[in-house]
């Protein structure tokens, strides 16, 4: 077994985990990121980014990360372009296991963010970042005008819904039950909406159009009768997952399995950080995670140097 003793290692390489990197490595730490295995997270599954400040013209999402990682890199960076098999935080330094290499460090940043929960359909994979998206927020203004489709019945889709009749002609929320689980208050805004409807007790069978979206197939739960809603754009708001299975039971998360943040993105365990949407599942936008990357690391140089004032 190889062992690779680093000052800082940080797990993921989203906008948090590449802005944690790029402070961390003007800090003189030499950080190493592991990338994972969505390298860029879940700004690559979006096609124009239009909200990061610096980009009027909007910016690629694949070309920002790209463009994060090249800066990381200029301050000596180091990427391991693999995922983590597990993680030992109960000694020190911390022990991090790839393959069959342990790589340990003085300061950990967990930066592994969430991952929306998908349909799992064909069409919908075909369509992502074509008019299928999980990030009303992020991709709305490109349907300004236009007709669009939200799946789901919960807090995060009547949000959405809210959100999205701002801009759009008309918002139709397809629920696979007859009510929705969402708080009262956001029940009655969306009830009162005008350009709200609802599809109850009924599901997305496919996702219609070649390069775009076109419609929707939808089919009743009960009764198994198909139908087609056209629209320009699907918003799937089904939940997200953090991407914590291998911190289970090596960290505190919370009930929905994100790492609890303690004082400014300290975990329970002294040394290690956490950044971005792995713990923020409010905001969850490009910039909010480039920030609390940059705490992070300016949180793990203060940790560092007075841990090495005190040995």
């Amino acid at each position: 077994m190889n062992n690779n003793n680093n000052r800082v290692i940080i797990i993921g390489s989203g906008p948090a985990g590449l802005t944690a990197a790029i402070y961390a490595a003007r800090g003189g730490l030499e950080p190493v990121v592991m990338s994972g295995n969505e390298p860029g997270g879940q700004l690559t599954l979006t096609t124009d980014v239009e909200n990061f400040p610096g980009f009027p013209d909007a910016i690629g999402g694949p070309d920002l990360m790209q463009n994060m990682r090249k800066q990381a890199e200029r301050f000596g960076t180091k990427f391991i372009d693999a995922a983590v098999g597990s993680v030992d935080f109960l000694s020190r330094p911390f022990k991090i296991n790839i393959g069959d290499t342990v790589h340990t460090a003085e300061a950990v940043i967990i930066a592994t963010g969430s991952s929306a929960i998908w349909l799992g359909l064909e069409s919908e994979s075909r369509l992502k970042g074509k008019g299928v998206s999980a990030c009303g927020t992020c991709d709305g203004f490109f349907f300004k005008g236009k007709d669009v489709v939200v799946v789901g019945g919960g807090d995060v889709a009547i949000e959405e819904a809210l959100f999205l009749s701002k801009l759009t002609n008309s918002v139709k929320v397809i629920h696979r039950r007859d009510e929705l689980r969402a708080a009262r208050i956001m029940q009655q805004r969306a009830s009162n909406n005008k350009k709200i409807s609802f599809v109850w007790n009924s599901v997305i069978d496919e996702i219609l159009g070649e390069n775009k979206v076109k419609g929707i197939r939808i089919r009743n739960v009960h009764t198994n009768a198909l139908s087609i809603i056209m629209c320009d754009a699907v918003f799937v708001a089904i939940g997200h997952k953090p991407n914590t299975d291998f911190f289970r039971g090596k960290l505190e998360l919370d009930n929905k399995g994100y790492v609890k943040k303690y004082d400014e993105n300290k975990t329970n365990i002294d040394g290690i950080f956490v950044a971005g949407d792995v713990y923020d599942l409010t905001y969850r936008q490009a910039v909010t995670a480039a920030g609390s990357g940059c705490k992070a690391a300016i949180n793990v140089i203060n940790y560092l140097e007075n841990k090495e004032e005190n040995e």
